[in-house]
């Protein structure tokens, strides 16, 4: 039971247990060698924090906010592809808790469940949708108004997808959804007899958001084809005028990890912008997330908001990074996590370990209110001094 879980780590291998091995190992893995997947998660442990006593800890606050949108903590959900096979109706399943405990949930285009299903599962109310600039510009523009037309409150725009990423775990498991028919799948699904019972209760099994509104796309076997060749390499700065200007409110851009990408940020435009290396699954080698902020933060935290994506296990990992400057921070795997292990109560969990996570450590810093949470609670704020520029 997920209510039994104490940390991200239960939830995790309660997932494990649950899911196929293509969608958990989808979940739970980095291209290439994984380096970065793992610094990602390791080099949070570097940063040390200033424990203070004889304080007065008593009526804490985490109420924030994110690009002028009030939330209960300042955290949200990462747009994460193929939710929907993680646990039925993922999506829609992380909308409804996201929303009941007034944080942001953020829809990816390649979800399972498709913008209308996620509007719909929480009765109109605001979410945040991420893109991906295909070649398909008709598409992208039809994305666009359908974003709109759910009342998102937020584009989430993902720079660092250009080229996939080579992610030897999906390859060698045979990734698709639905999964193929072959003795590769066949032999993962038969070991998750309640994940393949539950599936069936559920028409949402493919991408929702393309089949059937993409040129070309009107079944699975066209799919494959469609987006192998889609992501577009061409993208660049100029590219995000025609999209600002169709979507007409905030745009966050997300994957960046040098100060020089985030100044060009902040002169196009953008709102904020996501520290993010796509959870170790695009660039290996790269480096972490939580190392690459400072230097960001100092380059164009005056600006326009920074945001921070990438290894964030628990709420002391959340607190380092906005000790570091971030005014927000997401979390993928956990809420997948939670989602694989038990749906909608295992996010809920989820959440809550972070947030209670949070709180406490954030006390035992010696703060009251989240927004006052700086680098003078880091014992050495300076640790990442060479990642500076």
């Amino acid at each position: 039971m997920t209510t039994n879980a104490l940390t991200i780590a239960d939830l995790k291998e309660q997932a494990r247990r649950r899911v196929p091995r293509m969608f958990f190992d989808y979940a739970d893995s980095g291209s290439w060698t994984e380096g970065t997947y793992r610094s990602n998660e390791s080099d949070y442990a570097k940063v040390l924090f200033r424990q203070r006593v004889a304080v007065d800890m008593t009526d804490r606050s985490l109420k924030s906010a994110m690009i002028g949108q009030d939330v209960s903590m300042p955290l949200a959900i990462a747009p994460t592809g193929l939710s929907g096979m993680q646990h039925p109706d993922g999506e829609m399943l992380g909308a409804q808790v996201a929303t009941e405990m007034g944080i942001p949930f953020t829809l990816s285009t390649m979800s399972i469940c498709s913008i209308e299903d996620v509007s719909e599962a929480i009765g109109g109310k605001p979410f945040w949708f991420q893109l991906y600039v295909m070649r398909d510009k008709d598409f992208v523009a039809n994305l666009i108004d359908r974003a709109k037309a759910a009342n998102c409150s937020a584009l989430v725009i993902t720079l660092d997808l250009q080229i996939l990423g080579q992610r030897h775990k999906d390859l060698r498991n045979g990734l698709s959804a639905p999964p193929k028919f072959n003795l590769n799948s066949m032999l993962q699904l038969v070991t998750r007899p309640r994940w393949c019972f539950s599936m069936l209760g559920t028409k949402r099994r493919t991408f929702r958001n393309i089949v059937g509104h993409a040129k070309s796309v009107t079944d699975l076997s066209s799919l494959s084809a469609w987006t192998a060749e889609q992501f577009d390499p061409h993208l660049d700065w100029k590219d995000l005028e025609w999209i600002k200007e169709r979507w007409g409110g905030k745009v966050i851009l997300k994957g960046i990890m040098d100060p020089e990408d985030a100044r060009l940020a902040a002169d196009a435009g953008a709102d904020a912008i996501i520290v993010s290396n796509h959870g170790g699954r695009q660039l290996d080698g790269a480096p972490s997330s939580i190392s690459a902020l400072p230097a960001i933060v100092d380059a164009v935290g005056d600006r326009m908001e920074v945001h921070m994506d990438g290894g964030i296990r628990s709420g002391q990992d959340a607190l380092r990074a906005l000790a570091f400057g971030a005014k927000g921070v997401y979390v993928g795997r956990p809420w997948l996590y939670g989602l694989g292990a038990g749906g909608k109560p295992g996010v809920k969990r989820a959440l809550e370990i972070i947030r209670t996570e949070l709180d406490t450590t954030m006390a035992l810093c010696g703060e009251r209110d989240v927004r006052n949470v700086g680098r003078h609670n880091l014992l050495d704020p300076d640790i990442f001094q060479s990642r500076r520029a």
